[in-house]
């Protein structure tokens, strides 16, 4: 499963989610055909398409404008989990999460370490990180 966020352009919080159970090829623009249609002056009709290869997802940018992560202009590279693309240099913002059994099983793993230790009398504390763009901590 993949999920598509539209993030706030000033809060970074999500305005509407598209989630996508099995489809192969997702494609985002300002066409009514599209699967995410965007009504933004910067987006392109066809702007966008996200395809499920193998064991991953590749993002191919179509727009004139461009597809920017990470302030950097891309024309195709491979998905990562939390990776946050921009359609054009100014344009909205959509989060990529990918929720695949690989994932699934690593947070399953990472819950039953966690439960295994609470068990065991041991606690830890969850602090909230902050992280900007670039996943560094702030």
């Amino acid at each position: 499963m993949i999920t598509l966020t539209l993030l706030h352009p000033l809060q970074s919080v999500a305005v509407q989610t598209w989630p996508f159970e099995s489809k192969s090829v997702i494609r985002i623009g300002r066409s009514t055909d599209n699967d995410v249609i965007l009504y933004s002056a910067v987006v392109s009709r066809y702007h966008v398409e996200l395809r499920h290869k193998g064991g991953g997802w590749e993002i191919i940018s179509l727009g004139a404008n461009g597809t920017y992560i990470d302030g950097k202009r891309i024309t195709e590279m491979p998905v990562v989990d939390g990776m946050i693309i921009r359609l054009a240099s100014s344009g909205p913002k959509i989060k990529i999460e990918i929720d695949d059994a690989t994932s699934n099983a690593r947070r399953k793993a990472a819950l039953g370490k966690r439960s295994a230790s609470q068990k065991n009398g041991v606690e830890q504390e969850f602090k909230e990180t902050l992280v900007d763009a670039e996943g560094k901590q702030k």
